[in-house]
């Protein structure tokens, strides 16, 4: 039998850090607790279970209507076509690490024919001076709070105010890609309504920080959400029932919506302890959401050795994969849900104090 793998000494840790836990059936036997079974399903995109849920997402966001979606990627190609459409420009403009340039097989392009302008620095959100200094015709500004891809920064609040007005201005829709907008809102100290109030349409994911099976809200004014069940049928995405997506969405949103605050809050204590061990950054050095990267100036192999011991001592997992940035530099992502607040304090710094000691020794 071969040597233990990073993921599976991960698994095996009594104490896992990471998320809301396994994404396994027990996430839909949960969600259909107490559930009316008896309540009819949705059919093709109409029902009282999809509209109702779809209304109180829309409430949620302050927008006028919403539209629920099988996936985040149907729903923001969708709304970038429309915006295009309207105003008979095919060109939007975007991060250069945005979800629809780097993770969709140029969908936006083969699909519609809409041509991408990258903006800013591919490590730095986009500024107010980013959009002012477009030369191109824009019909669409997509903006993603927190931008992923680099640890999950933001542009702080008043840039965004400013940035929204300028579009108006230059009338240029404002998407956002809110795909972890719940999980910023501490950060902001603002209700999801007060953010998008600035963005003409937005949407959110519902498997990320609320622990879903899967599914997305589009949101925004009447005719683009009437528009945009169009484009969903002829995406194929009004399958006959959507309801074990939506049951799931809804009870996960209404367990997870008031615990952002604490995820935010253990993200943060994650990250200070990282940051106090030898050779172990973290981007952002102070998180601003509840993810965050984090780097070991260590080669991968060393470090998944070293972190598959740690567990096996402590019982406490950190992640389950590790990434080669270089020769001498590997990354992963952390996320903090639900399990982050369930290790108890004093087997957490026991696993950090441990990891440090073994990470000066390998410095030597």
């Amino acid at each position: 039998m071969g040597e233990i793998t990073l993921i599976e000494a991960y698994k095996k840790a009594a104490h896992p850090l990471q998320g809301h836990g396994k994404r396994d059936l027990h996430v839909m036997k949960e969600a259909l607790e107490g559930f009316d079974g008896d309540l009819d399903s949705d059919i093709y995109g109409s029902g009282k279970i999809i509209e109702d849920f779809q209304e109180k997402i829309a409430d949620s966001l302050g927008k006028e209507r919403s539209v629920f979606f099988p996936s985040g990627t149907m729903a923001q190609q969708i709304a970038l076509r429309i915006w295009c459409d309207q105003k008979g420009v095919q060109r939007v403009a975007y991060h250069p690490l945005c979800h629809l340039e780097i993770h969709e097989e140029d969908g936006l392009k083969k699909l519609h024919g809409i041509e991408p302008i990258l903006l800013a620095d591919k490590d730095s959100v986009i500024s107010l001076e980013d959009v002012v200094g477009l030369k191109e015709d824009i019909a669409c500004l997509l903006l993603e709070l927190p931008q992923r891809e680099i640890g999950g920064q933001l542009p702080e609040y008043e840039t965004l105010v400013a940035i929204s007005q300028y579009c108006r201005e230059k009338g240029i829709k404002l998407h956002l890609d809110g795909a972890r907008l719940y999980e910023v809102l501490p950060y902001y100290g603002k209700s999801a309504a007060e953010i998008c109030e600035l963005f003409d349409s937005v949407y959110i994911s519902f498997y990320k920080g609320f622990g879903g099976i899967a599914g997305a809200i589009l949101a925004g004014d009447e005719e683009f959400t009437d528009e945009s069940k169009v484009w969903k049928r002829r995406h194929g995405g009004d399958l006959i029932s959507l309801y074990p997506y939506i049951i799931s969405a809804d009870y996960y949103f209404d367990q997870r919506f008031d615990k952002m605050d604490q995820y935010y809050e253990g993200a943060k204590e994650l990250a200070a302890y990282l940051n106090g061990c030898k050779g172990i950054r973290t981007l952002p050095e102070t998180p601003v959401s509840n993810m965050f990267h984090v780097f070991f100036h260590y080669p991968q192999k060393q470090i998944e050795s070293i972190l598959i011991g740690v567990y096996e001592e402590t019982g406490v997992g950190l992640t389950g994969y590790v990434k080669e940035v270089s020769e001498n530099e590997c990354v992963f992502e952390a996320s903090i849900g639900d399990q982050y607040k369930t290790v108890p304090k004093e087997n957490l710094e026991n696993m950090f104090t441990l990891l440090n000691e073994k990470l000066k020794q390998e410095h030597k």
